[in-house]
């Protein structure tokens, strides 16, 4: 692959020493420091840090984009943009990734329903989910790491984008975005990936062309509907089809009730009986509208707790 580097990897990181950017002010508790300890999407942070960085392709995969992301004292949101990309368009993305483009206030409201939820959020304050940079990246990520260890994956994943995607020196860190979709379609073989898993990666990148991993399309059909449609790639069954409507799109209120270890939490935390999919969609009625949301704070807290599930 190091001899297949396009002339747009290198134009986007020329065209990033020209820094743009933009605020976004948090509607209720946002902690940057709660988002950098999250894992989640492929993102760098750190919670010794005060900074985020990301790289990512910007949603209509015509650039990239770098962001460095930070907080000031009075909860807004700084972010300044390096590369091509067009400026509202990385702010809606920086949004939707860190869970900005929803009250935090009306979420707050759950906790004063519900005394456990309101209890982790007065642990966890200022947490919200964070995703992956869109339904593509988050496709690309559930065929690499299928069957495979995370930390080897993650390796696989980060040559591809060293090699074939945008490089950003982001706050004295060099990132590296993944490749555009027509730029993945033009690489044959990749090092530590089987043919099988690039024909697949290939797919995922002709859907994005052609229009059918848009985040607001998928938001428009809802969290079933958007499963359903993701699971027309090749390679994405129903719990991966699962994660990327969960943690891609941006749905507030979607229940995945599926997963052992949030059913095994859920019962702890609740200090009931071990919950079933049909007991904790029962439970999750008082978590309206961010069903998704509670689970997210459910799943954290347990794995920070060393909860077995």
């Amino acid at each position: 692959m190091r001899g297949g580097a396009s002339s747009r990897s290198s134009s986007v990181t020329r065209a990033s020493r020209v820094p743009r950017s933009f605020t976004i002010a948090p509607r209720g508790p946002f902690s940057l420091a709660a988002a950098s300890s999250f894992g989640f999407g492929q993102r760098d942070a750190s919670p010794d840090d005060d900074v985020m960085r990301l790289a990512f392709a910007v949603d209509g995969f015509r650039e990239h984009a770098g962001v460095i992301v930070r907080q000031i004292d009075d909860g807004v949101v700084h972010c300044e943009v390096e590369g091509a990309g067009e400026l509202e368009a990385v702010r809606r993305q920086v949004e939707r990734v860190l869970s900005l483009d929803h009250d935090g206030e009306a979420w707050l409201e759950v906790g004063r329903r519900d005394p456990v939820i309101g209890r982790l959020q007065q642990e966890h304050p200022g947490q919200r989910p964070g995703l992956f940079y869109s339904p593509y990246e988050a496709a690309v990520w559930s065929v690499i790491s299928s069957r495979r260890p995370q930390r080897q994956a993650a390796r696989v994943r980060q040559r591809v984008s060293e090699e074939l995607g945008a490089s950003f020196e982001l706050a004295g860190e060099r990132l590296a975005a993944f490749p555009l979709p027509d730029r993945l379609l033009e690489q044959g073989p990749i090092p530590g990936l089987p043919p099988e898993k690039v024909d697949r990666l290939h797919g995922i990148a002709r859907a994005a062309l052609a229009g059918e991993l848009d985040p607001d399309l998928l938001r428009s059909l809802g969290p079933e509907g958007a499963a359903e449609e993701v699971r027309k790639l090749r390679g994405i069954g129903p719990f991966y089809s699962e994660l990327i409507a969960v943690r891609a799109i941006g749905f507030a209120d979607a229940l995945p009730a599926n997963e052992p270890r949030v059913l095994a939490y859920a019962s702890h935390f609740y200090g009931v009986a071990p919950l079933g999919p049909d007991g904790l969609r029962e439970l999750a009625e008082q978590w309206r509208p961010f069903r998704t949301w509670a689970i997210v704070l459910l799943r954290l807290a347990g794995d920070r707790a060393g909860l077995v599930a």
